[in-house]
């Protein structure tokens, strides 16, 4: 223990006595009922101790993500609702897609396209789309790096859709390049 350390332990000392005499002080007529609730407060301090050095331990069953496991490997576990979610950078911006096999294009909300820098207002929705809700006007674009983990995709095809959306679609046109899909144990798992 160097000067510095031994400085730091006797000013905490030294202030732990300060303020539990000043309690002590305070409240000499009710000590047991002090004693009580100054307990409760350390099994509270102890509890939120215990909450932060297990959350290391319970992280991935309160907030699954997606993890690469190997080169060209990607598993990500099924999240509470019963989807499978990816965030993947869109030329550098982190855009969270579900999972959807029943998609054919790579789909992108409004809200998403614009903050991975598409300018929404000047694109052309000549395309449609059949959706659960019916049909829908969609746009094609390019978007020039799509990096998975450490698999990277140059000038890709993707597609706004014109209409609302909860959240952006990662469907076929991007799920066919890997060579194998595979879901077990609650988790989704992508090779390429």
């Amino acid at each position: 223990m160097d000067s510095l350390e031994f400085g730091r332990l006797a000013y905490l000392v030294l202030l732990l006595i300060a303020v539990g005499g000043w309690f002590i002080a305070e409240n000499r007529g009710n000590l047991g009922k002090s004693a009580r609730q100054a307990a409760a407060w350390g099994l509270i301090f102890l509890g939120v101790i215990a909450a932060v050095g297990l959350w290391g331990d319970i992280r991935d069953d309160v907030l699954p993500r997606q993890s690469s496991i190997g080169e060209g490997r990607i598993e990500v576990p099924r999240a509470g609702d019963g989807h499978y979610y990816l965030v993947l950078e869109l030329d550098g911006t982190p855009v969270q897609f579900v999972v959807d096999t029943g998609a054919s294009d790579i789909v992108l909300t409004r809200e998403d396209a614009e903050r991975v820098g598409i300018d929404t207002g000047n694109l052309a929705f000549g395309g449609r789309a059949s959706t659960a809700n019916g049909t829908v006007r969609t746009a094609h674009v390019k978007v020039g790096e799509l990096r998975l983990g450490d698999i990277v995709d140059r000038d890709v095809t993707v597609s706004v859709n014109g209409g609302e959306m909860d959240g952006s679609l990662l469907g076929m046109s991007y799920l066919r390049r890997f060579d194998r899909m595979e879901i077990a144990d609650n988790k989704l798992v992508l090779s390429r």
